[in-house]
């Protein structure tokens, strides 16, 4: 969820500031992620999903209620919109990391980055956006790029691939939403909810899945946790130092954590496929942010 920009363009220092922010972020989701997997291999993705909810929802819920929300907090003038987001996100984290005990991190986060294509599309129909022909191209050639990840139709083409896709498209929803409910809700109310509306669902689903886990994975959901939530704290914290278009490229940043970290974590190694890939996808996000912003400043 993206703040929106200051009346005017924030200072230099301040920029610089609000992109270490981002970076920083995308390290705190790139361990996220690894831990994320080596859970994924013992447990349940429905229930690695569950613990990075209920850490968030215990972190996230008593300092919003505590720092002045309070009760208000909970109050939605679009409470519907607010469950449908919750919806939308509790739909992308079960659907990524049910990809990752079958796909590299690298591999699947990668995937995961046609979110902005995608919500650029869905923009169309559900904001009433007008989108031109750079901005399609852009959106065709990173299609492209997560086509060569994929490569359907080839030996080398594993269903798990089209896990992260479809988590992609229940993010893009979400993002489509918050989008739709900018400015009727404070942003301390949507976390909330995202919290609350994340911890029922999966809390509901859980006797369907439900495995013991031990101390190192109550250790290592928290770790997961912990780390997954102060990414999204970083995140907000750099909209408020810088403009949206200029930091939200250094976003894609995370897939260079997810290769190295991958690495390191399991020995796997990105095929040239997954690097021209996510290369094409990278180059594609970062045009269309570059258009967003010359559109941005031409209504200014």
């Amino acid at each position: 969820m993206t703040a929106p920009p200051p009346a005017r363009p924030a200072a230099p220092a301040s920029q610089l500031r609000g992109t270490l922010l981002m970076v920083t972020s995308t390290v705190f989701f790139a361990f996220a992620d690894i831990l994320a997997k080596e859970l994924a291999g013992r447990l349940p993705a429905m229930e690695v999903v569950w613990l990075r909810y209920i850490t968030f929802g215990a972190l996230v819920i008593p300092l919003v209620l505590a720092g002045g929300g309070g009760a208000a907090a909970l109050r939605s003038r679009r409470p519907g919109l607010q469950v449908l987001r919750g919806f939308g996100m509790v739909g992308s984290a079960m659907l990524f990391t049910a990809a990752l005990p079958f796909l590299p991190v690298a591999e699947t986060t990668a995937i995961y980055f046609v979110s902005p294509i995608l919500i650029m599309a869905l923009s169309i129909p559900f904001l009433g956006e007008t989108v031109g022909w750079r901005r399609w191209t852009a959106a065709l050639v990173g299609l492209s790029g997560m086509l060569l990840i994929i490569r359907p139709g080839t030996s080398a083409f594993e269903a798990a691939a089209l896990l992260p896709l479809l988590g992609a498209s229940s993010w893009a929803l979400a993002a489509v939403v918050t989008r739709k409910m900018s400015g009727q809700d404070p942003a301390a109310t949507t976390l909330v909810y995202s919290a609350i509306v994340g911890i029922v669902l999966i809390s509901l689903l859980q006797p369907f899945v439900w495995v013991a886990p031990g101390l190192p994975e109550i250790g290592i959901g928290l770790a997961m946790g912990l780390l997954s939530t102060l990414g999204h704290w970083l995140v907000i914290l750099a909209y408020r130092h810088a403009d949206a278009s200029i930091i939200a490229p250094f976003s894609y940043i995370q897939l260079l954590w997810a290769g190295i970290l991958g690495y390191f974590a399991f020995g796997s190694i990105p095929d040239a496929w997954t690097i021209a890939g996510a290369g094409i996808i990278a180059l594609s996000g970062l045009y269309t942010a570059y258009r967003e912003r010359v559109r941005a400043a031409a209504k200014a």
